[in-house]
């Protein structure tokens, strides 16, 4: 709870996804406020307040995903928000002139973001062919939008990397772009939540 409220305030970005990665620790624990108590906050040594909010907090999020039917897969729905919140802005930032910036770095991560839309088509194809039960999981993955397919991209090298496994230099080369361009969508998210973001001439 308090790494989210930090993240929270300083880029919309991290706390993203270290709320992704919330989730999939609560499932990790099968969904069980017993389980998360025992096994995940004793271990950090906290006094009996922190360890009371920390288990209010994970209460809530376990509420939320039994309630939103996300104990297997997807985000909440206040992950969600963020993500269309943060669609929309990277829309506006297109379409406007006063962002040449954002629009130059875009253009430089569209063939990556591409790239990981047609291996996820792929895929999908594959399973098409084989009448794979998790086809419908994997299709669900081309509907979406271009930052949260970025997002999916950025949580995914980051598991790598918890997990100690090589990451290629083509990898590399992807993360570097796209974590530009995600660290200044959530710069302009954040300046925009704070002072408002002129998008037009006056």
């Amino acid at each position: 709870m308090f790494i989210a409220k930090e993240l929270r305030q300083k880029s919309v970005a991290e706390y993203l996804l270290y709320m992704w990665q919330i989730e999939d620790i609560i499932r990790a624990y099968g969904c069980s406020l017993t389980r998360i108590r025992e096994e995940y906050i004793d271990r950090f040594g906290y006094d009996d307040e922190r360890k009371a909010d920390e288990e209010d907090w994970f209460g809530d999020l376990v509420r939320m995903m039994n309630e939103e039917g996300c104990r297997q897969q997807g985000h909440l729905q206040i992950n969600k928000i963020i993500i269309q919140e943060l669609t929309e802005l990277h829309n506006q930032l297109l379409a406007s002139s006063k962002f040449p910036f954002y629009s130059a770095e875009y253009y430089r991560v569209l063939p990556f973001i591409v790239e990981l839309r047609g291996k996820t088509k792929q895929v999908a194809d594959d399973m098409a062919r084989t009448n794979n039960e998790r086809l419908k999981d994997v299709a669900a993955h081309l509907k979406e939008s271009e930052i949260e397919t970025c997002f999916d991209f950025l949580y995914g090298v980051m598991m790598l990397r918890l997990q100690k496994k090589e990451i290629s230099q083509e990898t590399n080369s992807a993360m570097k772009e796209i974590t530009t361009l995600v660290g200044m969508l959530a710069d302009y998210y954040q300046k925009d939540k704070t002072e408002g973001l002129q998008f037009e001439d006056n």
